[in-house]
């Protein structure tokens, strides 16, 4: 049952083309999530700043360009605010797991990402603490070094756990050759 209303509001969400009823719709939603409402708020601008920035960006030039009106703009931001925080406060009251236990691939699926996401993130913890333990004083070139070095390791495992990973579903019947 909350699989399908997720579905039928997430749907409603993405078939409002108008702006008016979409502020409406996060409005609601605030109220809903009335304590939560600022917390969520900044992990969705969090989550979708750089990628709105960046879209927002390539549209604006090329409303400029093409005098083009910029409501399509607001639309689209509102339209991303919108779902990225209903989903997030849907699943902030809704265990993931359950929620995608109607079906054994996408089980199977969930659980390897979230072992994937928190082994990165236990890693990543590791490394800030090691680095937090050996430097007295904030050296913005060693940071600069520590941040290229952790982002250079995450690539590397990224790629090696990804080549594991594709081999494991594949063994398990994911991918038809």
């Amino acid at each position: 049952m909350k699989q399908i209303s997720f579905i039928v509001i997430l749907f409603t969400i993405l078939s409002i083309k108008n702006p008016i009823y979409l502020s409406s719709i996060i409005a609601i939603l605030w109220l809903i999530s009335f304590k939560q409402s600022y917390k969520l708020t900044i992990k969705v601008i969090k989550s979708i700043f750089l990628f709105n920035l960046g879209i927002s960006i390539a549209y604006l030039i090329m409303a400029i360009f093409k005098n083009n009106n910029l409501d399509y703009l607001i639309y689209i931001n509102l339209k991303v605010f919108a779902m990225t925080y209903f989903v997030f406060w849907f699943f902030s009251k809704n265990n993931m797991v359950q929620f995608f236990s109607f079906s054994k691939e996408l089980s199977y699926l969930l659980t390897i990402t979230l072992s994937q996401i928190y082994s990165y993130k236990k890693t990543y913890e590791d490394f800030r603490l090691a680095y937090k333990a050996r430097v007295i004083k904030k050296l913005r070139k060693r940071e600069e070094g520590f941040i290229t070095k952790t982002f250079e390791f995450f690539l590397k495992k990224a790629l090696k756990d990804s080549k594991e990973r594709s081999l494991a579903l594949k063994a398990r019947g994911f991918f038809d050759d």
